[in-house]
């Protein structure tokens, strides 16, 4: 299917798609999404209810219709109050191919909520080009460098249960200009 610019980077977004922090009532819903998402690794229904209260901030549920179609998670590390750390990116099947994720990334990233941060961070398999395509446009439209080193090793890390994790860093970020440029 043919897209036209404006849908990949998610400006035109259809009406009926809202996005807002999530709520503790959302902890399902988000777990069902995810689990909707192949390959995504599903967490605890309490880890998600606790991105859905403790990390609303830094998290974005997406809905259409009162469907959940979207969902960002993330949370500042303690020891890096300048970044934002991007755990994990789901968009159902039906939402794909509008610029969801983008999006939803740049509502993140415009928050009151996440002022002072400069870096974005997350962990990408190798054969995940979705997701490396969509952080290369996002560290493209702010004008940021994008880094990739060793992030987490299928030996080392996982016991060789989960393929290696490569760690992405986007950076610096300029406040409320990168997410408005990006836009």
């Amino acid at each position: 299917m043919m897209r036209t610019s404006n849908e990949k980077d998610g400006r035109n977004l259809p009406a009926d798609v809202v996005l807002r922090k999530p709520r503790a009532t959302d902890g399902v819903r988000v777990s069902d999404l995810v689990a909707s998402c192949p390959p995504l690794d599903e967490n605890s229904l309490y880890c998600n209810l606790l991105q859905c209260t403790d990390f609303a901030d830094t998290c974005v549920l997406a809905e259409k219709e009162g469907e959940a179609v979207g969902w960002i998670s993330g949370y500042r590390p303690p020891n890096e109050p300048e970044t934002l750390f991007i755990w994990q990116v789901a968009v159902h099947r039906h939402a794909r191919g509008l610029g969801l994720a983008r999006r939803m990334l740049l509502e993140v990233l415009g928050r009151e909520s996440v002022g002072g941060v400069s870096y974005l961070k997350t962990t990408i398999t190798p054969d995940n080009e979705a997701s490396r395509c969509l952080f290369r446009s996002l560290a493209a439209g702010a004008g940021a460098a994008l880094r990739e080193t060793t992030g987490f090793e299928a030996k080392e890390h996982f016991g060789n249960r989960h393929a290696s994790e490569r760690l992405i860093t986007i950076g610096p970020l300029r406040r409320r200009q990168s997410a408005q440029s990006a836009a």
